[in-house]
């Protein structure tokens, strides 16, 4: 019986990738016909009701919804790939920036405290993170999520979120990027940008941030391992970048520069907790890759809280190197660790810093490509969007 099932399935004829007919993007009964629509309109209240109360349940989003992708993930990522990409979806620029600004500003010589902070709160929406992704392990992260625990509604609202977020974050970051590949080049900030007549503040395009985001997606779209074995790479770059900072804080460091230790008190620490807590941003793009991970039980809960963990640990030598190469009252609010650097006579560590701002940010945009596809696979299954953006090839 078996093989029969089997040999049917083999039989059935292979349907194409590129389908543009309604039922790809308008499967609902309303829509079928303008009777149908004006009758849904009239039920306006009954469905917002449905929605506002029904729950969805696990074995819906990690079963029935898969297969309006016709076809399944490929579980092929570990625990080791999952701390890698942890760190790719983490580390970028947020520390080169953050760490000086709020030092300067609101901790002094106790950021690395404010650092602790942030860790330690961000490793508690890590551990919610890691339950939900292992008793519900789809493509949909947090929106799968909401869908079982508080409704269809609320889950609406998440996604619209989700996918403006999206949109918003990578183009700031995409333009960051920009800014640091001038900043290495050492030319001037917007010399690669193209000025038009447009309104001043909106009236410069950048055509590198485009053609990154372009290519990462690109990169994405290939292979999930292949981009599992490129973020790697790219991550141990940068992870390389981050240790001779760390090493070479040290080295220069000068322990006189940490007193007055806490210049703000208390207050200030956590005032600049709250604001670098955003250094530790990326972390639920792990949780989409649940559906794609040979066994979420064991390799969630490693890759996330192991992640955190180790960058927990890196942004506090970060923060603590910086303090002790220069005093607080110093430290450059704009290019703290590069002007820390030349303070001590290291004046080329400034290309260094700036090429591992430059590598956190591109893995930052490509593992955000790679989790906004697997969020909007899921929201399309649920048809809040056209399901024509389910499909898989």
């Amino acid at each position: 019986m078996a093989t029969s099932t089997r040999d049917n399935d083999e039989a059935k004829p292979q349907r194409g990738y590129w389908r543009w007919s309604k039922q790809d993007f308008l499967p609902e009964e309303s829509f079928q016909s303008w009777n149908n629509y004006v009758s849904a309109l009239s039920q306006t209240w009954l469905r917002f009701k449905d929605r506002l109360f029904s729950r969805s349940d696990d074995a819906t989003e990690t079963e029935e919804l898969k297969k309006q992708s016709e076809h399944d993930m490929k579980r092929c990522l570990n625990w080791w790939d999952l701390i890698w990409f942890g760190f790719g979806a983490v580390i970028g620029a947020g520390i080169f920036v953050l760490t000086g600004q709020e030092a300067h500003d609101h901790a002094g010589s106790a950021i690395v405290l404010s650092y602790v902070a942030s860790g330690f709160s961000a490793m508690l929406s890590v551990f919610c993170y890691t339950e939900f992704a292992v008793e519900v392990p789809s493509a949909g992260g947090s929106f799968a999520y909401l869908r079982v625990e508080l409704g269809d509604f609320v889950a609406f609202i998440t996604a619209g979120n989700i996918l403006l977020e999206s949109v918003i974050g990578s183009a700031a970051v995409a333009r960051s990027w920009t800014s640091y590949f001038t900043n290495l080049l050492n030319r001037p900030k917007n010399s690669l940008r193209i000025k038009t007549n447009l309104k001043e503040g909106y009236n410069l395009l950048d055509p590198i941030a485009s053609g990154v985001l372009v290519l990462a997606s690109v990169i994405t779209i290939i292979s999930t391992r292949k981009t599992s074995f490129l973020n790697w790479i790219a991550s141990a770059i940068n992870t390389a970048v981050i240790i001779f900072v760390i090493v070479a804080g040290f080295v220069h460091a000068d322990t006189s520069n940490l007193s007055p230790f806490l210049p703000y008190g208390a207050k200030g620490v956590f005032q600049a907790a709250a604001i670098i807590y955003f250094a530790y941003g990326g972390f639920d793009s792990i949780a989409t890759m649940a559906e794609e991970t040979k066994k979420p039980s064991r390799d969630i809960p490693i890759g996330l809280v192991g992640s955190m963990s180790l960058i927990t640990v890196i942004y506090c030598l970060m923060a603590l190197s910086l303090s002790m190469m220069q005093k607080y009252t110093e430290i450059d609010t704009g290019a703290a660790f590069s002007i820390a650097f030349q303070s001590v006579g290291m004046k080329w560590a400034k290309y260094v810093v700036a090429f591992g701002a430059l590598k956190g940010m591109t893995t930052v945009l490509l593992v955000a490509r790679f989790s906004q596809a697997r969020y909007i696979t899921h929201i399309a299954r649920c048809h809040m969007i056209p399901p024509w953006f389910a499909r898989a090839p």
